[in-house]
């Protein structure tokens, strides 16, 4: 029998292990996230897959609150992040500091995410955009990357914070191969 175990059995680590220990070179960009339950599922799901940081612009709302503190079960303690007003701004820095940017999005001309297997190792900015409106163009049109998960149902969209962890996944993938 594969006995399931309890939450004391995951031998995780604490916080402050979390912190000390080296990251994947992933930086997260929520740009105009409104749903506060969006937002902290953000933040569980960067603790899982070990992202360096998480950049809140624009109207995403900022711990403590709360509806994040809801979902991120803890994680906006462990997470480092920042709040930044213009999300713009923040993309310009990152891609003058070498970050190749990735906007998460539907355009004319997308890659699809199961190709991301094939980029180099290098740092990484994930661009997730608002729940109805998306990324921003004048985001996408300074990303290196518009990545696109491929979809066979008629939506043809998914939950941000879902969206997220499949992004995030392939993207931790690729970098510890």
């Amino acid at each position: 029998m594969n006995k399931k175990l309890k939450l004391w059995e995951l031998d995780r680590v604490s916080n402050e292990e979390f912190k000390k220990q080296e990251k994947f070179s992933i930086t997260i960009v929520l740009n105009d996230i409104r749903s506060l339950t969006n937002v902290g599922t953000f933040f569980r799901t960067c603790d899982a897959f070990n992202v360096e940081k998480i950049y809140l612009c624009g109207i995403t709302a900022t711990p403590p609150h709360r509806e994040i503190q809801k979902t991120a079960i803890g994680a906006t303690e462990s997470m480092l992040w920042e709040y930044r007003e213009s999300a713009l701004d923040l993309v310009k820095e990152l891609k003058n500091q070498g970050t190749k940017i990735c906007s998460i999005e539907q355009t004319e001309e997308t890659t699809l995410l199961q190709d991301v297997s094939e980029f180099p190792k290098e740092h990484y900015c994930l661009i997730f955009g608002n729940e109805v409106n998306g990324v921003d163009q004048n985001l996408v049109d300074l990303s290196d990357y518009i990545i696109e998960i491929p979809q066979f149902g008629t939506k043809h969209s998914l939950n941000v914070s879902v969206c997220a962890g499949i992004v995030m996944w392939e993207f931790v993938k690729m970098l510890q191969l």
